[in-house]
């Protein structure tokens, strides 16, 4: 049955709706890293800066060390999702394969650690980091973001496994193929769409996180970028709007493109998969 012209003008105008909602933040973060002062302290702020200029650019990076505080997010981002692919893929895939009591007790502690908020774990935790001499450690910040990304990353990942039909394992096993063989040539290249899509998530969870790192590191040339950008906030709690707009949003680019590279991946290796016989 056909889409009525108004029903489909409907959703495209539903959709036209949301991502304009996604996209204001983005925006208006955008026009204010281009203000000038005067206009950032006018009552009647407009929507396109009047007089753009980038000098709100060149006092973040004057004020502040972005660059290797972004260094130190890089590091640790990449870090935190390499690890947490690498350990949820097998355990993921066990655990769609072999169903079991045991199986079931760990994808309910899966869905129940996500409930945990952060101030009920970050005390022994601290404690913890202090006893193995991990504090004010990219080391121990990376081993606390595979922790907290763990258990979502192999929920996602073993959806994922559970998609992928087993009858196609059992048909390379028919074939001559060996496990190793059938999970490298078959499961695999299948799975690409979900280590994908889950590195997606560590890597953004792990850019974007600001509590543990402000607890666990101190010294000023270890800290993230998510805990330099509170220094444009002084002590009074008034922030210096121009630097601290330009600064974030550089801040989310490489989020921003990371996606732009992953998605095409995620979008093509999904047909690919559908087209597997």
């Amino acid at each position: 049955m056909r889409t009525r012209p108004a029903a489909r003008a409907g959703q495209y105008a539903a959709l036209l709706a949301y991502l304009v909602f996604l996209a204001f933040p983005l925006l208006w973060l955008l026009s204010t890293a281009f203000k000038s002062p005067r206009e950032l302290g006018s009552l009647h702020p407009s929507w396109i800066p009047r007089h753009p200029t980038p000098g709100n650019f060149r006092q973040a990076f004057d004020e502040q060390p972005l660059l290797h505080a972004a260094l130190n997010s890089l590091l640790v981002a990449l870090g935190a999702t390499l690890i947490a692919v690498l350990l949820a893929t097998p355990m993921a895939y066990v655990m769609a394969r072999h169903r079991s009591p045991l199986s079931r007790a760990a994808t309910g502690w899966v869905v129940v650690s996500q409930a945990f908020p952060f101030v009920l774990v970050i005390i022994p935790l601290f404690l913890v980091l202090k006893h193995l001499r991990l504090i004010d450690s990219l080391f121990g910040l990376v081993l606390v973001y595979v922790v907290w990304a763990l258990p979502f990353a192999l929920w996602m990942l073993t959806g994922y496994v559970r998609a992928v039909p087993a009858e196609l394992e059992e048909a390379a096993a028919v074939d001559g193929a060996g496990r190793l063989r059938t999970l490298v040539s078959v499961t695999a290249p299948l799975l690409a769409p979900g280590i994908a899509a889950t590195a997606l998530f560590a890597f953004v969870t792990a850019w974007n996180e600001f509590f543990f790192a402000l607890v666990l590191l101190k010294s000023p040339g270890r800290q993230t970028l998510p805990v330099v950008l509170t220094h444009f906030i002084g002590a009074e709690g008034v922030a210096d709007l121009g630097p601290l707009a330009a600064a974030a949003f550089l801040a989310t680019l490489p989020s921003l493109l990371l996606f732009a590279l992953i998605q095409r991946r995620i979008t093509g290796g999904l047909l690919a998969g559908a087209v597997k016989s």
